[in-house]
């Protein structure tokens, strides 16, 4: 049985996560949805940056698991083991698929699939799955860390801005 550790948010996963909003920000400017993902090293230094970008591959690819393609295909699993994602919002069953698959061992996220599907409500655009991703990555083989929600409210109202109004258009 895989083990998940769940962990408080650190001032440098709380930096990240702003870092997130920036890019969930600038998805949303260019036309996407509300959505930012980035994969740090060790030392917290970021090394790709995704938002959501339905032009590079239809509604399927979420900034999480287009960050997974890309880090995957630049890193080896032995290293991607030492990264973090950290995205603006729990990462859905696919993102966190992703996640498992190219070997990345802790997650970071600022707002739960649940508040999510809050603000998203019956929208088409959004179909929100409500299954937690540590529900999702319990059932695999691999020690994980998990570190979200954010217990920081200026940050997940930092979050929550570019989703009001978005959904329901």
């Amino acid at each position: 049985m895989p083990v998940i550790t769940q962990k408080n948010a650190t001032s440098d996963d709380i930096r990240l996560l702003y870092e997130t909003v920036r890019i969930a920000h600038e998805a949303k400017e260019a036309g996407n949805h509300p959505f930012g993902a980035l994969l740090a090293d060790k030392d917290g230094n970021i090394l790709i940056e995704q938002g959501n970008d339905h032009n590079e591959g239809g509604p399927a690819m979420h900034a999480e698991t287009a960050l997974m393609l890309k880090a995957g295909k630049k890193y080896s699993p032995e290293f991607l083991s030492t990264c973090s994602l950290y995205t603006s919002a729990e990462p859905c069953v696919m993102c966190s698929g992703a996640m498992y698959w190219t070997n990345v061992r802790r997650l970071v996220f600022g707002i739960t699939e649940s508040q999510l599907l809050s603000l998203t409500g019956s929208d088409d655009q959004n179909p929100t799955f409500d299954l937690p991703a540590v529900s999702v990555l319990s059932h695999g083989q691999k020690d994980l860390e998990v570190v979200g929600p954010v217990d920081d409210e200026a940050l997940v109202r930092a979050i929550i801005e570019d989703h009001i109004g978005f959904w329901n258009n």
